[in-house]
């Protein structure tokens, strides 16, 4: 049985590597675009989504578009029961809570990165804690110039798997003179070029360094996963899902559930 996606955000960096991704995919088949600037049959603008995911009888939304965005796209797949997945980093209260509402409706997967290297570094990242908690940590990432968010919600993720350790106090790059305080993860960005994504975790004490890395050396990895995650989706029942439940499997593990 082939998915059938519609890609919101279709005309946008991502919307156009998930479009030309899918493509490739025997399962998914890519049947409707949503943009501010509608070209056609197929892509549609936001006023007109709710409507033309029940025309084009989508399965699974795949989302990269702006935060400011996701509160209506998730009300609108809710309404059309139509589930999402959701790749758009920076969201405030009232997407996340529109998130959270929709999924007592329609599945969802909403994750700020997709890729299956950053999961793992998670995981190396929760084992290296186990054996170094007391070391000083900071995180670095580096993205192209045209990224809005700062710091990207990869580099927040990653603190998130440092608090499940110990109480920290998030230092968002430093000026002046400043002495560091003991609980403190500085978290530092960078904008340069057409940099795709990369993030650093530096752990230090005891006159040594631990370094983990991940780079992301083209677009593709996220909408290979985010693909992934739509395939794994379409016909769960409705709840909150994450990237992990993707990778591994899990086939209960929404948090509605």
């Amino acid at each position: 049985m082939v998915t059938r996606l519609a890609l919101n955000g279709a005309t946008g960096r991502m919307g156009t590597t998930v479009r030309d991704a899918a493509g490739a995919r025997e399962a998914l088949s890519a049947v409707l675009g949503v943009a501010p600037e509608a070209d056609g049959e197929l892509v549609v603008t936001p006023t007109e989504r709710r409507d033309a995911l029940v025309a084009h009888d989508v399965d699974v939304v795949v989302d990269f578009s702006t935060a400011k965005a996701v509160p209506a796209l998730a009300q609108d797949c809710a309404d059309a029961e139509v589930a999402l997945v959701s790749g758009t980093t920076g969201l405030g209260d009232s997407a996340l809570d529109a998130i959270e509402a929709a999924s007592a409706e329609i599945p969802v997967v909403h994750a700020r990165n997709f890729s299956q290297g950053i999961v793992a570094l998670r995981r190396a990242l929760d084992a290296a804690l186990d054996a170094v908690g007391d070391y000083d940590i900071e995180v670095a990432e580096t993205h192209h110039r045209g990224k809005q968010d700062a710091p990207s919600g990869t580099a927040t993720t990653l603190v998130e798997t440092v608090t499940d350790h110990r109480t920290v106090e998030t230092v968002n790059g430093r000026a002046g003179t400043h002495v560091r305080g003991e609980t403190e993860v500085g978290v530092h960005s960078r904008r340069a070029g057409n940099v795709r994504g990369e993030h650093e975790v530096m752990l230090a004490d005891n006159d040594e360094v631990l370094r983990l890395c991940h780079r992301a050396e083209d677009r593709s990895v996220f909408a290979a996963g985010a693909l992934t995650a739509a395939d794994w989706l379409a016909g769960r029942d409705p709840g909150r899902y994450d990237i992990e439940d993707v990778l591994t499997g899990n086939e209960d593990d929404s948090d509605s559930q």
